[in-house]
């Protein structure tokens, strides 16, 4: 139950909380990262339903709650399996999306510099600490923030690639963790 209700704040942390709250309200938004929150707050609320489900059999002796807390517990291992799988092959088309998106709030700053495009491109390179596409010239037209590193300056392109690399590995290692809890959990209640 703890786990789920962990799952449920960091969900709702990621997606209302930080950097990625001010890219919601922009018309431009990374809508599949933000169904994907979704989706990981409902897994929360599931997992805190399946934990009560295993304290309430334990508590109570109950083979058939502890029986239902067992299938549950195989679907959910069932979904994080396919759900690792899914994520790290749709990698390269979740870089792509992203990097697509910057592009196109890109373009659009390019078209009009003082429109509202001008916080949406200024959070990017606040969030990804990057400034441009392609060349340092292209920085003097650009709203950059002041204390970013030259090599990582001149490439936003090449840093969204790697702060999605970098994240995908952390859910990663944290998947499998909850896996390899949900195995245990599901012999204990055996």
């Amino acid at each position: 139950q703890l786990a789920g209700l962990a799952i449920i704040a960091f969900g709702l942390w990621l997606r209302f909380g930080g950097v990625m709250a001010d890219f919601a309200s922009d018309k431009k938004s990374p809508e599949y990262f933000f169904m994907g929150l979704y989706v990981l707050v409902g897994a929360g609320a599931l997992m805190s339903t399946v934990g009560f489900f295993g304290c309430c059999g334990a508590a109570r002796e109950s083979q058939c709650l502890l029986g239902t807390f067992f299938a549950c517990l195989m679907v959910i291992f069932a979904a994080e399996i396919t759900a690792g799988v899914f994520a790290f092959i749709g990698k390269k088309a979740a870089i792509q999306e992203a990097q697509k998106i910057y592009e196109d709030t890109y373009d659009d700053y390019v078209k009009n510099p003082g429109g509202k495009v001008n916080g949406t491109i200024y959070r990017y390179h606040l969030a990804l600490q990057c400034c441009g596409k392609d060349t340092i010239e292209q920085q003097v037209e650009l709203p950059c923030p002041e204390n970013i590193q030259m090599p990582k300056a001149s490439n936003c392109l090449v840093e969204i690639q790697n702060t999605i690399d970098a994240y995908l590995h952390l859910v990663g290692i944290v998947g499998v963790a909850i896996a390899g809890t949900t195995v245990s959990k599901t012999m204990f209640s055996l």
